[in-house]
């Protein structure tokens, strides 16, 4: 005791801070261990299987082996669907983000002001009460009548299932708003507009962020469904011409890499809610 007296607060602080960074250190090296083990780990099961084992014809459940030689090969060569790996994804992103960067930019402010403002909420909520049940997928004969098979139909139809998870997650961060708050601001002066940005919008950036990470899925979902159904370009395209000639190594491929950029998608959102909602600090 006589010690930890002398010490100065300061460097007690700093001791424990160390201690913390550490032990979060650990955790994150153990949790990227454990994936990379999951990972090998469904790899040699999927091996085992399908190229020792052979309890699945190859023609309808290739090995890893086979599926990693078509993606290297996809990388570089046209055949059989006309277009390289990169050109498919490229198509894909370009669409994609097209219909959700529109998607949010109307659906997280739409959702914000229907939050808040009661006239604009009985305005837009019937409305909004009408489309919201529609499966985005049930438009794409719409817009293939209306645009034809262009780039605009996918835009739409990924604006469509993007709008409707922002507007709802923002509609909800607003009203879930503490009032102590609100009374607090109040208190000291503030307008309903400096509520509205400094009290309810800060509090509600959870529940914006995660509209946000669904209607993210939603728009690779939409994107995917329309290309399998009407497109000659992009992932959706690949799986189908994959079915078509029946090549389910194909169809790998195209599945792995919507998994993989749903995974580069997800750690582009956790750093930026980690900017912008817990101020850039680990917790």
């Amino acid at each position: 005791m006589g010690i930890l007296k002398q010490m100065p607060i300061p460097y007690i602080e700093r001791q424990h801070m160390d201690i913390k960074i550490n032990t979060a250190k650990k955790k994150r090296r153990k949790y990227r261990f454990v994936s990379v083990v999951s990972i090998l780990v469904f790899l040699g099961i999927w091996y085992i299987a399908t190229a020792v084992l052979e309890l699945v014809p190859a023609y309808s459940l290739p090995s890893p082996v086979k599926v990693f030689s078509t993606l290297i090969t996809k990388f570089y060569t046209q055949a059989p669907d006309g277009a390289t790996l990169p050109q498919h994804f490229l198509a894909s992103l370009q669409v994609a983000t097209y219909g959700y960067v529109l998607g949010a930019v109307i659906g997280v402010p739409l959702g914000i002001a229907m939050g808040w403002f009661k006239t604009v909420d009985r305005i837009v909520r019937p409305v909004f009460d009408l489309l919201k049940p529609i499966p985005p997928i049930a438009l794409i004969p719409v817009m293939i009548v209306v645009f034809g098979i262009s780039i605009k139909a996918k835009a739409v139809l990924i604006f469509f299932s993007t709008v409707i998870p922002c507007v709802l997650n923002s509609y909800s961060g607003i009203h879930q708003t503490r009032q102590i708050h609100l009374w607090v601001s109040q208190t000291f002066g503030a307008t309903n507009f400096q509520q509205l940005f400094t009290v309810a919008i800060p509090s509600a950036l959870p529940m914006i962020f995660a509209g946000l990470r669904v209607a993210m899925g939603s728009s690779w979902m939409a994107l995917v469904a329309a290309e399998l159904l009407a497109s000659t370009s992009g992932l959706g395209y690949l799986i189908s011409v994959g079915r078509s000639l029946l090549r389910s190594d194909l169809i790998i491929v195209g599945i792995l890499c919507l998994g993989m950029i749903g995974m580069v998608i997800s750690v582009v959102f956790d750093l930026v809610e980690k900017r912008f909602v817990r101020g850039g600090k680990e917790q």
